[in-house]
């Protein structure tokens, strides 16, 4: 397995890590178990999940992939052998976000985050998180598909320097080593770097971002930051929801699958974003590769990013994914590549 530094920190992370979204929805306690078993054990030591999860949200399983976690490192013993990432919920700003947890105000503030990282730990069965993140923003952006910047007159939402300033507490406590955000804008990457630094606060060493074949959106104002500012990128849904393994082309739902099971993950079914899945299944195959390593592969390439995290609901797909990080791409499959994103730029952003 590789690693690389996450951000400015001291925290070396394994190039694949293990996202659990799936854990109390489509996998068991069971399966959770088998999968973080199989991970360790072949070098995997970041594992990323949240409050909300499992995904689609749900009240009834609120918080059951942290259960999931947390019985197993009661079970293992393992805590010093992993690195474990968990987010906030933030306030319900799009239909799609809950209202349930702690109502949809569920801003950044002190009460907020103190209440849902002692919830967290204790699910967690852990003292600390090695990663605190925001799960998406207290103001409304144009993230989650969105691509118009949706402007809300007088919308209330708290202060980055107030949630900064939480946070701060919560790396002195100890509870909390390193402070990340996800599904942010460069504008606020650019207010928390700016913060910290006028503050003496701590400064983020992530961000957890969309980032496929599909969608290579962070490319476009984020991973300077990655690059120059030294935020790294934990790269989610790098198979674009498995659109990208090319299962679900010509209208094909396999049972059992995630676009089958839900009708919610619409994000990667465009016909732009199918034309350019064939495009890059018919590419990866003239190169002797499957379409997982492909889409895998190019993710591992980026130089921006510290983690690609990938989600798997066999143990048979969690083989693929993370033996992705032994593929190496060769310059004519990286040009092939990029022909095909100057065809269909960003289909499903």
């Amino acid at each position: 397995m590789q690693y690389r530094p996450l951000g400015r920190s001291d925290l070396k992370v394994s190039l694949i890590g293990l996202g659990t979204m799936t854990w109390g929805e489509q996998n068991s306690e069971a399966d959770a178990h088998a999968q973080l078993d199989y991970a360790i054990a072949h070098g995997v030591n970041l594992i990323d999940t949240a409050e909300m999860y499992p995904v689609p949200p749900k009240a009834e399983t609120y918080g059951l992939t942290e259960r999931y976690i947390g019985s197993w490192l009661q079970k293992r013993g393992r805590r010093d052998d992993v690195l474990i990432a968990s987010k906030i919920a933030g306030p319900q700003r799009q239909p799609h976000q809950p209202q349930y947890i702690r109502g949809a105000s569920n801003q950044f503030d002190r009460a907020n985050l103190e209440a849902a990282l002692h919830d967290s730990l204790k699910r967690l069965n852990t003292d600390y998180l090695d990663i605190y993140q925001l799960h998406w923003p207290d103001r409304s952006t144009n993230t989650f598909g969105r691509l118009n910047y949706p402007w809300v007159e007088g919308e209330q939402s708290v202060a980055i320097e107030e949630t900064l300033s939480v946070l701060a507490d919560f790396v002195r406590a100890g509870k909390v080593r390193h402070i990340g955000v996800s599904n942010e804008t460069p504008w606020g990457v650019a207010q928390f770097l700016r913060l910290s630094e006028q503050l003496g606060l701590p400064r983020i060493v992530s961000i957890q971002n969309p980032y496929n074949l599909l969608n290579r959106t962070f490319e476009i104002g984020l991973s300077e930051f990655s690059h120059r500012e030294q935020v790294g990128l934990l790269a989610y849904s790098p198979l674009a929801f498995g659109v990208l393994s090319g299962k679900y082309l010509n209208g094909a739902r396999p049972e059992g699958a995630r676009l089958t099971l839900y009708e919610r993950f619409q994000r990667y079914t465009k016909p732009a974003a199918e034309a350019a899945t064939r495009e890059y299944v018919q590419l990866a195959q003239a190169h002797g590769l499957t379409p997982t390593q492909l889409a895998l592969g190019f993710i591992n390439s980026r130089p921006f990013v510290t983690s690609n995290l990938i989600g798997a609901t066999t143990l048979a797909q969690l083989e693929e994914n993370i033996a992705s990080q032994q593929v190496q791409l060769s310059e004519a499959l990286l040009a092939g590549v990029e022909a095909i994103q100057a065809r269909y730029s960003n289909p499903a952003p």
